[in-house]
């Protein structure tokens, strides 16, 4: 079994002035963090359920990532600063800081805000409810642990977060 590390969040939020839309991981994978970029495993769905969402090219690269949020006024980071982990496992995260979310909230209109599986969204409501004072929507996880929703059902429940 691995050991448990102390590791610190490297990977800048995005959003902008336009965002709407705030969607929260836990905290970055192994892949993502070697990648220094959101949801990098390939095997992570966010990206294809995105793309298929609004219905445009799978983005490849990390600027095309980039302009596929901020063109549909969506944010993301994660819900947690720093903590110790053992390589991706949610269920081994401990010694939890939380991100400060205001950086994002107070500079862009978010009008909802959506978590990314379970333990963001548990996380979310212990450590950032009180300083966003919004309540968060669960989405299932698009991670490949996840593997009893399929891709079909994931889109049907993450088609929410398009602002109408």
């Amino acid at each position: 079994m691995s050991e448990q590390h102390y590791v610190r969040h490297e990977i800048d939020p995005i959003y902008d002035s336009n965002s709407r839309i705030l969607i929260l991981g836990s905290f970055p994978s192994v892949k993502s963090r070697e990648s220094n970029f959101f949801y990098g495993h390939p095997q992570n769905r966010f990206w294809r359920l995105l793309s298929a969402l609004f219905e445009c090219p799978l983005p490849q690269t990390t600027e095309e990532k980039k302009v596929l949020l901020l063109s549909n006024r969506i944010a993301i980071w994660d819900v947690i600063a720093s903590c110790e982990i053992t390589g991706s496992s949610d269920s081994s995260i401990r010694n939890v800081v939380p991100a400060d979310l205001c950086r994002i909230t107070d500079t862009s209109p978010i009008e909802k805000i959506f978590t990314n599986g379970g333990t963001a969204d548990k996380l979310y409501r212990k450590y950032c409810r009180p300083q966003t004072q919004m309540d968060a929507i669960r989405l299932p996880s698009t991670s490949p642990a996840n593997a009893a929703w399929s891709f079909e059902r994931l889109l049907t429940e993450w088609k929410q977060i398009r602002i109408q």
